[in-house]
């Protein structure tokens, strides 16, 4: 791995195959996987994420919105690409590069098929949204008539899946609920198909829903989370492995004296000599401000140097107190759930 000099993400490519590995030995051979590369794949690099996870057999790509699809497309990448939640202002760009619309409501669906009809569009692959307990998007069961009557009168448009999402499947204390939803959705499926006449995908399996609930995997996952490291469990995460190691540098060291303060608003206030090395990041970078006053870390020459005050917009000041450094030297971070400083989502100079 490469020595800091400036800001930089390194993104560890065999750490994404492991983790891809690892979830797809839970799936039955036919079921396919959906990897989730929206927010920059996580904060980390949604092009050569993808690039890779292409290079593995992955099934589909999903991203939030469609410009994020755009930039998959423009390197080339041919994988079909769910956007999860696309804007009619949008609909131009989703069928001018091959995107595929997730239509989740009565007024999505009436936009999108008037959209495709005027571009004289045939068949045209949609996918259907259904709430089950998420209340965030999604057709109700009761939409069902309605979505089939509409789909009756047109062809400029198809169902490729229909899926819903699990709000908890990473939390067995509610599993009743989780059960509760796959039942739903497995019960609008049913109806859905009976009344279509033939059968889309059907996906509602999280990273989660992938590890805690086989009887959820239908005809595909989708993975997000896990793919980037994280199984939402200790012992799960013992399989994975984060894929992004954040380095940048110390630019500039301080001898903080007793009662003297350090940042904003004197988050930090010394109650004894205190060494600072302030590092060229912060909130603009991804770094949430919770992490300060001491909450977040980096690893500065193999220890850990805790943040001092509040998170500034492009710096940090950590405690190398006890730290052996100087100016120059690099400060490194892994994305590890609750240690060291997470980032989310605007890395800065990203080497694969």
């Amino acid at each position: 791995m490469a020595k800091a000099t400036e800001t930089l993400l390194e993104i560890d490519l065999n750490a994404l195959d492991n983790n891809y590995r690892y979830l797809t030995s839970k799936l039955k051979s036919e079921t396919k996987v959906l990897a989730v590369v929206k927010a920059f794949a996580y904060g980390s690099d949604s092009v050569v994420i993808s690039k890779e996870l292409a290079t593995l057999g992955v099934d589909y790509f999903a991203v939030a919105y469609s410009n994020e699809g755009e930039t998959l497309r423009n390197a080339k990448i041919e994988t079909p690409i769910l956007v999860l939640h696309p804007l009619p202002g949008n609909f131009e760009v989703i069928v001018n590069r091959c995107l595929e619309p997730s239509i989740y409501s009565r007024k999505t669906l009436e936009a999108f098929i008037a959209f495709a009809e005027a571009r004289k569009q045939t068949n045209y692959p949609i996918h259907l949204k259904f709430n089950t307990g998420l209340n965030r998007l999604g057709f109700g069961e009761n939409d069902i008539s309605f979505i089939v009557e509409m789909l009756s009168k047109t062809n400029s448009v198809k169902v490729k899946s229909a899926f819903s999402h699990l709000a908890a499947s990473e939390d067995l204390k509610l599993k009743e609920f989780t059960l509760g939803q796959i039942e739903g959705f497995r019960k609008i499926s049913e109806e859905l198909t009976a009344k279509l006449g033939y059968k889309p995908l059907l996906h509602c399996a999280n990273t989660s829903g992938i590890i805690n609930y086989p009887e959820a995997h239908f005809d595909m996952v989708r993975t997000g989370i896990g793919l980037y490291g994280f199984g939402n469990d200790k012992e799960e995460n013992k399989h994975l492995k984060p894929i992004g190691t954040l380095k940048t540098v110390i630019s500039q060291i301080h001898e903080v004296q007793k009662s003297e303060s350090v940042g904003y608003n004197r988050g930090f206030i010394a109650d004894k000599a205190t060494r600072s090395a302030t590092l060229p990041i912060g909130h603009a970078d991804g770094i949430p401000r919770s992490y300060g006053k001491g909450k977040g870390w980096v690893t500065i020459n193999g220890k850990k140097a805790h943040i001092l005050g509040n998170v500034c917009m492009d710096m940090i000041m950590v405690d190398v107190t006890n730290i052996d450094c100087e100016e120059g030297d690099e400060a490194i971070t892994r994305a590890e759930s609750s240690a060291g400083v997470m980032w989310m989502p605007r890395p800065k100079t990203p080497l694969s």
